[in-house]
C-alpha cells in the first residue's frame, strides 16, 4: 500500500493554457505537501514531457485552443507503453463522458471545489502507485516460477493476485472490471496431426497475439494446456467487456504459417464482470467457467458474458464467426 509520503512525492504535470490558473493549482498542491508539481501551458508537449518524466498523473484542461485535450489523450495513448493516469478538468459538464471515453480515469468540473479536486488527486495517485506497486511485486512474484514456463505468461498462481489487485481498484473507484476464459478450438487436432511441439509453438504464437490485443495494465494468464483468462484492470460494463472478447476471437483466428504449414485455430471466450457477476476472483472465475461452457455449447467460436441463467443477455452479446 503507498504511504502518504510516498504519494506527496508522486509526479504531477498540470497542462492548462491558462498560466495563472495552472501556477494556483500548482501552489495549492504544494501547500498541501506535494513537491514534484509541473506545469505546461502548452498541450503539444505533453507526450514529450511524460516521455521524459513518467508523471503519476496529469490534471488535463480538455477545453484550450490549438490542440484540446482530446488531442492530448489520443497522443498519449498512440506513445503509451503503461497505465497513464489523466483527471480531466473542465467548465463543460456535457465533456465529462466524452472525456472518460476519451481516456480519462476520473473528472472534476470548473469552477474546483477544492476539497474535491485534492481527495481526486489523491485517489489517483494512490491507485497509479498501487498498481506500480503491484507491477514491482509480480516481477518479484515471477521469479519464483509464478509464470508458465512455455508461454511467459502468468499462471494459474499469479492471476489471482492480479486479479485482487484489479478488483481493488475498482471496488475503491466504483468502477468495474473483468475476466475473459478462453479456451482453442481445434488445438486437440494440432496436437494429433503435427505433434506436441507445433502445438507448443501455436500456443506461444496465441500467447503473444492475446497480449498484443489487450492493454498493458492487463494480465494474460495460461490456466491449462489450451486455455488462457485475461483480467481487464478496467472495463465500462457489458458491451466493452464484449468488445474485447471480439477482438481476441479476430486475433486468434488468422492463421499461423509454422515450419511450413498454415494452422487454423479459434477461440471461445466466456466472460464476467466485477462486481455484476461477482465480487471476488473464485466467483468471478466460476461465471467466467460456465459462460465458457455455454459458448463451447453453442458451436464454439464465440462468446458469452455472464452467468448462463441470463439468457438475454447472452443472445445480445454474443457474436459468432464463421
Amino acid at each position: 500500500m503507498a504511504t502518504r509520503a510516498e504519494i506527496l512525492a508522486a509526479r504531477i504535470l498540470l497542462v492548462d493554457d491558462d498560466a495563472e490558473a495552472a501556477q494556483l493549482l500548482q501552489q495549492l498542491l504544494q501547500l498541501e505537501g506535494y513537491s514534484s508539481v509541473s506545469v505546461t501551458t502548452d498541450p503539444a508537449r505533453v507526450s514529450e514531457l511524460h516521455a521524459q518524466q513518467r508523471f503519476d498523473l496529469i490534471v488535463l484542461d480538455i477545453q484550450m485552443p490549438g490542440m484540446d485535450g482530446f488531442q492530448v489523450m489520443e497522443a498519449l495513448k498512440a506513445d503509451a507503453t503503461e497505465y497513464v493516469p489523466i483527471l480531466a478538468v473542465t467548465g463543460e459538464p456535457a465533456h465529462k463522458l466524452t472525456a472518460l471515453r476519451a481516456g480519462a480515469k476520473d473528472f472534476v468540473s470548473k469552477p474546483f471545489d477544492w476539497d474535491e479536486v485534492f481527495v481526486r488527486v489523491h485517489n489517483m495517485l494512490e491507485v497509479k502507485l498501487l498498481l506500480d506497486e503491484a507491477r514491482g511485486h509480480a516481477k518479484e512474484l515471477e521469479s519464483i516460477a509464478l509464470e508458465d514456463p512455455l508461454t511467459g505468461l502468468a499462471n494459474r498462481r499469479l492471476l489471482p493476485e492480479r486479479m485482487w489487485m484489479a478488483i481493488a481498484h475498482a471496488r475503491r473507484n466504483k468502477t468495474q472490471m473483468a475476466v475473459l476464459y478462453l479456451d482453442l478450438d481445434g488445438f486437440k487436432d494440432v496436437n494429433d496431426t503435427l505433434g506436441h511441439a507445433m502445438g507448443d509453438e501455436l500456443l506461444k504464437a496465441v500467447a503473444r497475439r492475446l497480449v498484443s490485443a489487450v492493454r498493458e495494465e492487463d494480465t494474460v494468464a495460461r490456466v491449462g494446456g489450451d486455455e488462457f483468462m485475461v483480467a481487464l484492470w478496467e472495463v465500462t460494463g457489458i458491451e466493452d467487456t464484449a468488445k474485447v472478447a471480439e477482438k481476441l476471437i479476430h486475433a486468434v483466428a488468422e492463421p499461423y504459417t509454422m515450419d511450413g504449414h498454415t494452422i487454423r485455430v479459434t477461440t471461445s471466450v466466456g466472460a464476467s464482470i466485477y462486481p455484476m457477476h461477482g465480487n471476488d476472483a473464485d466467483g468471478l472465475i466460476k461465471t467466467a467457467d460456465a459462460a465458457l461452457y455455454e459458448a463451447k455449447r453453442s458451436g464454439k467460436n464465440i462468446f458469452r458474458v455472464g452467468p448462463v441463467a441470463a439468457s438475454a443477455a447472452k443472445s445480445a452479446f454474443a457474436l459468432r464467426r464463421a
